[in-house]
């Protein structure tokens, strides 16, 4: 791996991931794929990310108790999160960060709707990765 930031995105869809890949392909990132919430925690340890992106339905461990562990964990806990989501597609329901706040106690930095705009994914992570960076 490079110097660049290295990015875990936990997905359960392939053509998620591979459209995350193309969309931050002409970066600087390093991307790694987790393809449920078990192995995102798994990866997270082992890699130690410097942003990652969370799908909220995932098999084994969905990303609310993913990102809630994280949070919990002094390791992970400023690592910036976006929440990825199909759920308002689906079910006509929209999901925000003070939503999820309310519910697990913390908020992500960033709560992205599917479909994924790719401008959007590209400037959160930006936003985030430098925001990361001067707490630091």
């Amino acid at each position: 791996m490079s110097d660049a930031a290295t990015i875990l995105v936990a997905d359960d869809e392939q053509e998620c991931i591979d459209f995350v890949r193309e969309a931050l392909a002409d970066t600087p990132y390093d991307v790694l794929a987790a393809r449920d919430g078990e192995e995102a925690l798994s990866m997270a340890r082992e890699h130690n990310p410097n942003l990652i992106i969370l799908d909220v339905q995932m098999p084994k461990r969905d990303g609310f108790s993913v990102f809630a562990e994280l949070r919990r964990d002094e390791a992970f806990k400023n690592i910036p999160v976006i929440m990825l989501t199909a759920i308002s597609e689906r079910t006509g329901v929209k999901l925000s960060g003070e939503d999820m706040g309310g519910y697990l106690g913390s908020e992500p930095d960033a709560f992205v709707d599917k479909p994924i705009e790719p401008i959007v994914l590209k400037q959160a992570v930006k936003t985030l990765l430098r925001r990361s960076a001067a707490e630091a």
